[in-house]
């Protein structure tokens, strides 16, 4: 994948932050209160908008030092948690399932590969 195609998934990721944390704060508000997951959802925006802003970061380095093959990992992985962790949040905010609280781990898994990635990654500059 091409270091711009990073820089633009995390713009999308960043606008769906926004846009998912606006409608949580405004159109989703009564179901989040009624389920009593208002907490809940404002942390997957957190996770979210937080892994969207290093995914950014991290791919503009990667575009200055492309022999660095694992920050594309570390980014890979950050998507990952993205979609494992704050997805799960985000459907258990609104349906209540709480199955999936079991899921969210994974995610949070997810992301803690994808910084350890970029530990290793600083550490070998062929890594």
């Amino acid at each position: 994948m091409k270091t711009s195609s990073y820089i633009q998934l995390a713009g999308i990721l960043g606008a769906l932050a926004v846009g998912i944390g606006a409608f949580g704060a405004h159109g989703l508000e009564p179901i989040l209160e009624a389920n009593g997951r208002t907490d809940t959802f404002e942390t997957a925006v957190k996770y979210h908008f937080y892994h969207a802003l290093a995914i950014l970061a991290v791919a503009i380095w990667l575009q200055l030092q492309p022999e660095r093959s694992l920050l594309a990992k570390a980014i890979w992985a950050w998507l990952l948690g993205i979609l494992i962790f704050s997805g799960s949040l985000y459907i258990l905010s609104l349906s209540g399932i709480s199955w999936l609280g079991a899921v969210t781990p994974l995610g949070g898994v997810a992301f803690m590969v994808g910084w350890l990635m970029l530990v290793w990654a600083a550490k070998s500059p062929k890594a």
